[in-house]
């Protein structure tokens, strides 16, 4: 791996909101109101995935960091895709495969993390439907404009439950086909209270499912090793676990309270 490939750009705010509007095709991105940190990963393939996580993180109505590492792909290569389906062939896109990524009590009260899947659709009448669907539960799929944008997609949903109060916080439509490997990692961090501004505690992230372990490290230069879950593993204990109908799998990690989210990498 090159010396350019190891290193991190920090960026400002204007950089932030100059990267998204041209990922997105040029469309105007206010100034994004959290810092970012990109590592290592060809820029052009960071911007894409840029958008999709940093939208959702906007959606936490937040101040948070968006950390990108090790992303896969390159200039125009549109990244490597699984040979075969990641999904079983027969579910059924109008009906969400819902998952617990994590669980836990923040001194007394509950809170989880939760993510929907929706399988993606093989034709136009399955996609109807699937949008059908999601607007029952208010989800809206990311840059779908028509249904037929659906098609050969995976979409889901993330959200933060804390003390009952629900939260969308990341949302994405990939290709059916997407998948990271090796140490790639895609990860956002947020304050586990809704409302809260000034503890970035959380953090959600997603890896290659040969991932073995992954580091969370905090301000106060502690760190959280998840390891990936087993068939016992509790939702209440920090794991790298599969979602139903994701390409990819998951990790949560919760800061102690009295310090905040520093980095997180797959460590194996």
């Amino acid at each position: 791996m090159s010396a350019d490939r190891e290193k991190s750009h920090d960026m400002s705010d204007s950089d932030i909101a100059l990267l998204l509007a041209d990922a997105a095709d040029e469309v105007e991105i206010g100034i994004a109101p959290y810092q970012a940190v990109l590592r290592g990963g060809r820029r052009r393939r960071a911007r894409r995935w840029a958008v999709a996580a940093a939208t959702a993180l906007v959606l936490a109505g937040s101040s948070a960091t968006l950390a990108v590492a090790g992303l896969p792909g390159g200039d125009g290569d549109g990244g490597q895709v699984a040979t075969q389906p990641l999904v079983p062939a027969d579910a059924d896109p109008s009906r969400v495969l819902q998952t617990t990524l994590a669980s836990g009590t923040d001194q007394g009260t509950k809170w989880r993390v939760l993510i929907n899947v929706w399988s993606a659709p093989h034709d136009e009448k399955q996609a109807e439907a699937q949008r059908a669907a999601m607007a029952l539960r208010s989800e809206t799929p990311p840059d779908a404009h028509d249904a037929s944008d659906l098609i050969g997609k995976i979409t889901y949903f993330v959200y933060r439950d804390y003390g009952g109060k629900s939260t969308k916080v990341m949302e994405n439509t990939v290709p059916k086909t997407d998948r990271l490997t090796g140490t790639d990692l895609m990860s956002g961090s947020l304050p586990l209270e809704p409302g809260d501004t000034k503890d970035v505690r959380l953090v959600i992230g997603y890896v290659a499912k040969t991932a073995q372990r992954v580091n969370c490290t905090w301000t106060n230069e502690t760190a959280t090793v998840v390891e990936k879950a087993g068939s016992a593993t509790g939702t209440d204990v920090p794991a790298i676990r599969s979602a139903e109908g994701s390409p990819y799998n998951w990790f949560v990690c919760v800061a102690p309270k009295g310090t905040e989210y520093e980095t997180a990498e797959v460590i194996e």
